[in-house]
């Protein structure tokens, strides 16, 4: 167990070494929790704020004399090899150190999390990314050159991706058809919602009202599809996916094929749910030929008829990821990687009009929000991945509902995940 395997590295003194980078509410978050997991350690915290690397190790328990800020490699070894913790603004430095066994980054930007990755990989480092963003962007890249190097690519469970990846590889396994996965909404979506309109709900959840809004607008759940679509082959029925209201009792009907009364075109399909019911959960709903296993699932309380819907009540974002880091260190296994070839794309849709010469925002600004279609789609509009629009600049006027194109933007040709994106395209 792994639980078991962890208990013997802490007793023999041979903790997993992690360096990781993020610090906001996720990075600070995934620090806390890896206080807390036996035969692990978070040795080396990166961000461009040193001093809030310093004050989430201190929030974590961990004493100020414990804390170096390094910026040198010679310097950040000697701490770690005398038991410290690293703080720094460098990304290729956590990579550089040789006792560093996995890498993460643990923030929503896909550029830290494809530099992050990146530099892990080139150094021979494995990499559990908590970052959908950067797999929907440059995942099927990263996963290359990590096969190449002969290192672990993979993205961690907790969110909603890894968490329906386990669910999926379940009920697979036990010879069930899939009809659809997905995810239960958290909140109502609204693709118009920027940080002024969800201001004080982000104040009462005490959350980013950017990160807030990324989750009202739909951003977040696009990329979260999208990323668990290229990890199966599961596509989605249209444009932005269907959405309906759905609970236990209605979604397996609801998600039922055309044939049998619901919704749904084809098996294999990705989708998402609102409302309070299943909200925070992640669901597959399969259909079930055999008549003596429809009775006993019925018997079981998982459902009733032809279609039965397994769902996960929660998902523990980053607080679970130590387990995922755990087993791609000790067994060699991913949670979730793409397949080799794309399925669906999260694209750049205009909030409002854009104005050429104007720079685009962060995720659930006012500028643009995401949505998903199939990566054929994505590719006859020539769409921009939503990945690569934070800091893009836009060079001819683009209307409100329009979707931002290759064309309408120019980007950072130097940075790391542009040109991952570049080389993953080419191939």
């Amino acid at each position: 167990m792994i639980y078991d395997e962890l208990k013997q590295l802490e007793i023999k003194g041979k903790p997993i070494h992690v360096g990781a980078s993020g610090t906001g509410w996720m990075g600070s978050g995934f620090v806390a929790q890896m206080a807390s997991v036996p035969g692990m350690e978070l040795v080396v915290l990166v961000d461009a704020d040193i001093g809030a690397a310093r004050n989430a190790f201190l929030a974590a328990g961990i004493p100020a004399v414990d804390i170096v800020e390094a910026t040198s490699l010679g310097k950040a070894e000697d701490a770690v090899r005398a038991g410290k913790r690293v703080i720094t603004g460098d990304m290729a430095l956590a990579s550089q150190i040789k006792s560093i066994d996995v890498v993460t980054d643990v923030t929503p930007s896909p550029a830290s999390g494809a530099e992050m990755a990146y530099q892990a990989i080139q150094h021979g480092k494995d990499v559990v990314l908590i970052n959908i963003e950067a797999d929907v962007t440059v995942g099927r890249e990263l996963k290359r050159i990590a096969r190449e190097a002969g290192v672990i690519y993979t993205v961690s469970s907790g969110d909603e991706p890894g968490c329906l990846m386990e669910l999926y590889d379940f009920v697979r396994t036990l010879g069930f058809e899939v009809i659809v996965i997905g995810k239960g909404k958290n909140n109502p979506l609204n693709p118009k919602a920027t940080p002024e309109t969800v201001a004080e709900s982000a104040r009462r959840a005490n959350k980013d009202a950017y990160q807030t809004a990324s989750y009202v607008d739909g951003s977040k759940t696009m990329f979260e599809m999208t990323c668990a679509a290229n990890a199966t082959g599961c596509r989605p029925m249209q444009r932005g996916m269907v959405g309906p209201e759905a609970n236990l009792d209605s979604v397996s009907q609801i998600f039922a094929l055309e044939e049998d009364g619901g919704i749904t075109k084809s098996p294999d399909t990705v989708d998402f749910v609102q409302g309070t019911a299943m909200a925070g959960g992640v669901f597959v709903t399969v259909r079930v030929r055999n008549q003596r296993i429809r009775e006993d699932l019925q018997y079981l309380k998982v459902g009733s008829g032809k279609y039965f819907t397994f769902f996960r009540p929660y998902h523990l974002w980053f607080i679970e990821a130590p387990i995922s880091i755990a087993r791609a260190h000790l067994y060699k296994q991913t949670t979730l990687v793409p397949l080799d070839k794309p399925v669906a794309e999260s694209m750049t849709v205009a909030k409002r009009l854009l104005k050429t010469g104007e720079q685009l925002d962060g995720f659930g600004g006012y500028t643009f929000h995401g949505v998903m279609d199939t990566a054929a789609e994505a590719r006859r509009l020539n769409a921009l991945p939503t990945g690569l629009a934070p800091g893009a600049t836009i060079v001819h006027d683009v209307q409100e509902g329009d979707i931002v194109t290759w064309d309408d933007v120019i980007l950072d040709e130097e940075s790391t995940i542009v040109k991952l994106r570049r080389h993953q395209d080419q191939r």
